[in-house]
């Protein structure tokens, strides 16, 4: 079975495609092939990369057009060209979309129905920047490949068995009754990595406190017991929590209301504010990469500094909340573009957890320790450095959901 997993971005589609038997492995196999549109970095220009497990690539540079079309010339490079790895589209027999909100109806993967179409866009209000184009790549798949069936894996998912106490506003009653309450996001990479951690450390799941650090342009953390999300960072939207490269996390919502009261910005404005020029971006003014902001620093750049030092204040007193959440940790895992790569953000992160017999072994953790243990061996914590394998994961609850709901028919 082929299986394409399209993973939507705001300013970004990834895709991969990968083929399954008849059970799933224990590992992540290599993706047939994977491609990705990049359009954040020049106006007017997005830039395509393309690689296939044979080892063929191809880089382009286009010009944007809409998101179906540029699907649709990410798409063609499966079946045509130098990148070619199947003969012609209806060779693909589903697809995953990951979603980011699925709200208080959707908490567990499903199968895609104008009825789930409607519930994403509806949804769309909560995630303003993801949901929509997530239900752009359902459509553009509709438009290439027609029937084929396609499966939403919802991001927030993993958190949907979190304790009351930990998804409840301190609000009215009644907003509750609306909807508004804690959600949680990044659940896909969240879950990936509490298996793979149990995975690589040779224990049994049930049997670990987990905190799992997702640190990329978007952050959260997630406390994990017995397999299960109990708490994490993120919230209603993917705004609260962590501060991040261009979001600004939790905030006094004091701050909006007095925003409001001024007059001199417009709700759309406030939220462009806080979700596109915040976070590392915004109090920097240099970048919303924390290389370039390491760059910055290096060069006397005070502000970045600044910005950097919010970023370890805030990220060492939500793990500590996490920490209180869990009772104790076992396991504290870094993924993501930042968690995978930032050496320097893993070291300040663990330094003040050294009370609990955290020990980071610093070699290890200078020399790009992918999948790798970092803590030294007396440490009480183990401390991992895992690649997030999102599309993987969507693939293989495709994979499951298509099997018990389509192949015992």
């Amino acid at each position: 079975m082929k299986i394409l997993v399209l993973n939507a971005g705001s300013s970004s589609q990834k895709s991969c495609l990968y083929e399954l038997g008849d059970s799933l492995p224990e590992t992540a196999p290599p993706p047939l092939w994977e491609a990705q549109i990049d359009w954040s970095y020049q106006a007017g220009k997005a830039e395509l990369q393309v690689k296939t497990v044979q080892g063929q690539r191809m880089e382009a540079t286009l010009t944007p057009a809409s998101r179906s079309e540029m699907t649709v010339q990410l798409l063609q490079t499966l079946w045509q060209g130098t990148t070619q790895v199947i003969e012609q589209p209806n060779e693909i027999d589903l697809v995953g979309h990951r979603v980011v909100h699925g709200g208080q109806a959707y908490q567990q993967s499903t199968i895609i129905t104008p009825d789930v179409k409607a519930a994403i866009a509806q949804l769309a209000d909560f995630a303003p920047i993801h949901n929509p184009v997530n239900l752009e790549g359902i459509e553009a798949i509709e438009q290439i490949l027609g029937t084929v069936p396609q499966v939403a894996v919802f991001d927030t998912a993993f958190h949907a068995q979190m304790p009351a106490a930990a998804t409840v506003y301190p609000v009215p009653y009644d907003w509750l009754e609306q909807g508004i309450r804690r959600y949680g996001f990044h659940g896909i990479s969240h879950q990936y990595c509490a298996y793979r951690a149990a995975q690589l450390l040779g224990q049994d799941l049930q049997n670990l406190r987990l905190i799992t650090c997702h640190l990329g342009n978007g952050c959260s953390l997630a406390a994990i017991r017995q397999g299960q999300s109990i708490d994490t960072t993120m919230g209603f939207t993917p705004l609260e929590g962590l501060m991040m490269g261009n979001r600004s996390g939790s905030i006094d919502p004091g701050i909006l209301i007095h925003l409001l009261r001024q007059g001199e910005l417009t709700v759309d404005q406030i939220d462009d504010r806080l979700n596109r020029h915040s976070g590392l971006l915004g109090i920097s003014g240099v970048s919303n990469d924390v290389r370039q902001i390491e760059s910055a620093i290096a060069a006397g750049n005070a502000r970045a500094q600044l910005a950097l030092d919010v970023y370890i204040h805030r990220l060492r007193s939500y793990i500590g909340a996490m920490l209180a959440s869990l009772g104790g940790l076992d396991v504290l895992v870094f993924t993501g573009g930042v968690g995978e790569n930032a050496a320097t953000i893993r070291a300040a992160a663990c330094e003040p957890f050294a009370f609990l017999g955290l020990h980071l072994d610093f070699a290890k953790n200078s020399v790009h320790p992918i999948d790798q243990d970092i803590a030294t061996p007396d440490s009480t914590v183990r401390v991992l450095v895992i690649h997030t394998q999102e599309d993987w994961t969507i693939a293989g609850e495709s994979w499951q959901l298509f099997q018990s709901q389509y192949h015992q028919r």
